[in-house]
């Protein structure tokens, strides 16, 4: 198993950037519009990214752990195969004047192209999480920066 990792701090207390991460109206201002289910453990959400109003891909996921303000936990249950059965994580610590994530996408089988393709756009999308939390305005999908080929 092989694991994708970001770190990245955030000018806010861990509450603001827990409330983007826990929350389906926070989800949908850093990663994608389309984002719709629950935020609460037991729960599944999930996210759809459009190209031009074209679906190019759907994920579902189930919730396991919400600690607030420390941590944010989710398994994906439906999507591209390369994710069934991974983890997403978000570990936050209060250092100074920044939450500081530990991201994690967890348990891939095999580090696969598409998998650098997720780390590189995971990256993004955690910049943007940064723009929301610290500036209102995040660059959630299709709004978000293309890196590639594949969207």
């Amino acid at each position: 198993m092989v694991d994708i990792i970001h770190r990245i701090g955030i000018k806010a207390l861990p509450a603001k950037v827990y409330d983007a991460l826990a929350t389906v109206d926070g989800v949908a201002g850093w990663w994608t519009t389309d984002t719709t289910g629950e935020s609460k453990v037991g729960g599944v959400f999930t996210t759809v990214f459009r190209d031009h109003g074209a679906e190019k891909g759907r994920m579902d996921f189930d919730v396991l752990e919400l600690n607030p303000g420390k941590h944010v936990h989710w398994r994906v249950k439906a999507g591209p195969p390369e994710w069934v059965g991974t983890d997403v994580t978000f570990s936050l610590a209060h250092e100074g004047d920044q939450t500081v994530i530990l991201f994690g996408h967890r348990n891939w089988r095999e580090p696969v192209d598409f998998m650098a393709h997720c780390s590189m756009k995971w990256a993004t999308f955690l910049l943007s999480l940064r723009e929301l939390v610290e500036t209102g305005q995040g660059k959630p999908s299709p709004n978000d920066l293309k890196i590639d080929n594949w969207n």
